[in-house]
């Protein structure tokens, strides 16, 4: 994954999410550095992710602290697909 390794990532997300814990796999699997930032234990995290995105759903991947996106994939089958978060994180200017 060399080309996110100029990325910086927080991933928002929860111990109790399994999408959160699919994510999390897969990016430690390809070796992609990030930050962890679970809601329920870092104060106003979860406040942030709603104000900013207007969405309750995690994980969510904040990028260069200002790119937010989707870490799960609710309309397909697995609900996460590699390729989909690479195509997207690519695209962050």
């Amino acid at each position: 994954m060399d080309d996110l390794k100029h990325l910086k990532l927080q991933v928002y997300s929860a111990d109790w999410c399994p999408d959160c814990r699919r994510l999390e796999q897969w990016l430690n699997s390809q070796g992609v550095t990030y930050e962890k930032i679970d809601i329920e234990q870092v104060e106003g995290a979860a406040q942030k992710l709603e104000a900013e995105t207007g969405k309750r759903a995690i994980p969510f991947l904040l990028v260069n602290g200002h790119t937010w996106i989707r870490g799960y994939h609710k309309e397909l089958p697995q609900r996460f697909s590699p390729d989909v978060l690479i195509q997207e994180l690519k695209n962050i200017p």
